[in-house]
């Protein structure tokens, strides 16, 4: 891809996102949201700054914010004086944590456009750039390069098939060389740079280690969840879609009366929530009906209609099973590994996610083709604590083996910033 068809690319899509949002909700927001906001950042956006350093941080979407989070949080210790301000790509970051108290500015990532580009970094000025595991933006890269920012990208995971690797690549390798330092989670990744000629970067491992870490030495209880519960051995399912529904209900079904299951959708869509509950034969509740008087314990199954308290979830279960890997692509399942628990999940996408791979290896998760392996599996951890045990261990000793991602990103921009 050559620069004029990157330029015309970007131009003729954010056209398109502006029809699509007459028709779909969540671009609506993206589009909605990045409308005058220029105008609007020029007019008040250094009278915020008030003369400190500007650190900018992007993320694509909620789970680049997440695995983000521990340096954003890290950097305003360090750099207490620094603006931190936050973009987001997606509306399902934005819309989630546009309240996010860990930054002084939070908006939309306007699109990468050349003029678009020149007009950000021109009211920003920032004096350091992060950009989050997959985000490459030509136009702001080269106008950051422009302002003399520096330009850092961390837990970045890199793979063979990636068009920077291939013949087709040339102008996406030249974008890898605007970064100042690129900071990459694996051997393999950082193996791919240097065989382009790229040689500035190092492994520092991911920063989600860090994240999952302090969300379990700092868990929230769910007193109200417990009570659900009731000692009872419980299934914690993660970011459900609709395709991993379809696998669990019948097994849902197979073991109803010896195993509870909070089920955490993906995304809250009623009907769809509804059509779930008519399936399953147990007894169903909603979050949102805990406060109603409810003796939550008689019943088989909770259905969490809300979005950010999932990770609060897995100390509370027994196993976990992680939406995504039946459609496209795995979940998070660090959050649960943290807790010490067996996890599950599809196995059709799940192979470019190193944690899924290494935890198959290591016997503390297992990948199932549908509901008869399904069923097996569970079936192994409900007869048997030991093996759910020894499947936890494995778990929880990885995630102790992968912190110190964050200290080590902030080592190195320590330095490069004096």
């Amino acid at each position: 891809m050559s620069e004029v068809i990157y330029q015309s690319a970007i131009s003729t899509v954010a056209s398109l996102m502006r029809v699509a949002a007459l028709f779909n909700h969540k671009i609506k927001l993206g589009v909605a949201g990045r409308e005058g906001l220029l105008e609007e950042m020029e007019s008040g956006f250094q009278k915020l700054v008030n003369g400190r350093s500007v650190a900018w941080f992007h993320a694509a979407s909620l789970g680049e914010f997440e695995q983000g989070r521990p340096v954003i949080e890290a950097y305003k210790t360090q750099f207490p004086d620094h603006f931190i301000l936050l973009t987001f790509f997606s509306p399902s970051g934005y819309e989630v944590r546009k309240n996010y108290n860990g930054a002084d500015y939070i908006c939309y990532l306007p699109w990468d456009t050349a003029s678009n580009a020149k007009r950000f970094v021109k009211i920003v000025q920032p004096k350091i750039a992060f950009f989050i595991k997959y985000e490459f933006w030509h136009n702001y890269l080269v106008e950051l390069k422009k302002n003399k920012t520096h330009i850092i990208s961390f837990s970045t995971i890199f793979r063979p098939d990636q068009i920077f690797f291939n013949k087709r690549g040339g102008f996406f390798k030249k974008m890898l060389n605007l970064f100042d330092h690129i900071f990459v989670q694996n051997q393999q990744s950082l193996a791919l740079l240097h065989g382009i000629g790229v040689q500035h970067g190092s492994l520092a491992g991911d920063t989600r280690f860090d994240r999952v870490s302090a969300i379990a030495a700092h868990v929230k209880d769910l007193p109200e969840v417990a009570t659900f519960v009731e000692n009872k051995l419980c299934l914690i399912v993660g970011s459900a879609w609709e395709a991993d529904m379809q696998v669990l209900i019948p097994v849902l079904n197979h073991f109803k009366g010896s195993l509870k299951a909070i089920i955490a959708p993906h995304e809250i869509r009623k009907e769809e929530i509804a059509q779930w509950r008519k399936s399953l034969d147990g007894k169903t509740l909603l979050y949102s009906e805990l406060s109603k008087n409810i003796y939550s314990a008689e019943y088989d199954y909770l259905v969490i209609d809300n979005i950010g308290m999932l990770s609060s979830l897995y100390q509370y279960g027994d196993m976990a099973y992680i939406g995504g890997s039946f459609g496209s692509g795995l979940h998070n399942i660090l959050e649960a590994a943290t807790f010490g628990i067996p996890i599950t999940f599809g196995n059709k996408q799940y192979h470019k996610f190193q944690e899924a791979v290494d935890l198959i290896e290591r016997k503390g998760a297992v990948a199932v083709a549908g509901n008869e392996e399904l069923v097996a599996t569970i079936r192994q951890w409900i007869d048997s604590s030991e093996l759910r045990k020894v499947a936890g261990d494995v778990n929880k000793s990885y995630i102790a083996e992968g912190v110190g991602s964050t200290d080590l990103i902030l080592n190195a921009v320590k330095k490069m910033q004096g």
